[in-house]
């Protein structure tokens, strides 16, 4: 994937808003799900590689911190921030076991697994989406343009139709925070936000 610059960065993102809203619903329908999962006793486990990565923890840290409001912290844990584990696998390991070890270990059934990729083909995150199946874990995946191997391998996908890996890592962020908003507003905490009629035009 090519770098865009400013105005067709603009551009890319407004025209993929308005193929978005698969992924609205696919992103609030988790968020509404995985409350009484973690509320259960269960825990997230997150990965992804490079941005990605990042991406993974801004999950957990508004799963353990909070998103908008004030509530109890929940399990959730990014993998891919677990320096000690990664560096120790990766030297004594193929690559493709630096997640999936960790997903073997820490995962139990009834977790859920949350992979970010944006080109939903790196081999670590597959072998992780293996591994997670077969521990008995939900596997979900944030990709970019399906189909793709992730995808595939995934209980359920989020798929970004976006050219540039850029807009496509802008849109999970999208999708996080409405995973966030709608696991919140299960849990009724504070008050769902509310758009003005000038912000409904731009979206549409």
């Amino acid at each position: 994937m090519t770098t865009p610059c400013a105005h067709e960065h603009l551009a890319e993102l407004s025209q993929t808003l308005r193929r978005f809203d698969g992924c609205v619903d696919v992103a609030d329908d988790w968020g509404v799900r995985l409350a009484p999962v973690l509320e259960g006793g269960a825990r997230l486990l997150a990965a992804g590689n490079g941005g990605s990565a990042a991406q993974a923890q801004h999950l957990t840290a508004e799963l353990v911190g909070r998103y908008r409001e004030d509530r109890a912290p929940f399990s959730a844990i990014c993998l891919s921030a677990e320096t000690s584990s990664l560096t120790a696998i990766g030297n004594d390991y193929p690559p493709e076991e630096l997640f999936a070890r960790q997903v073997e270990a820490h995962g139990r059934p009834g977790d859920i697994l949350m992979l970010m990729s944006t080109s939903g083909r790196s081999g670590n995150l597959l072998a992780a989406a293996r591994r997670g199946r077969r521990a008995g874990l939900q596997v979900w995946s944030m990709t970019g343009p399906a189909p793709n191997p992730l995808a595939d391998l995934s209980d359920e996908h989020c798929s970004v139709d976006a050219r540039y890996t850029a807009t496509v890592q802008e849109m999970h962020l999208v999708a996080l925070h409405i995973m966030c908003a709608a696991f919140d507003r299960e849990l009724g905490v504070g008050e769902p936000a509310r758009l003005s009629t000038e912000d409904l035009e731009v979206l549409r």
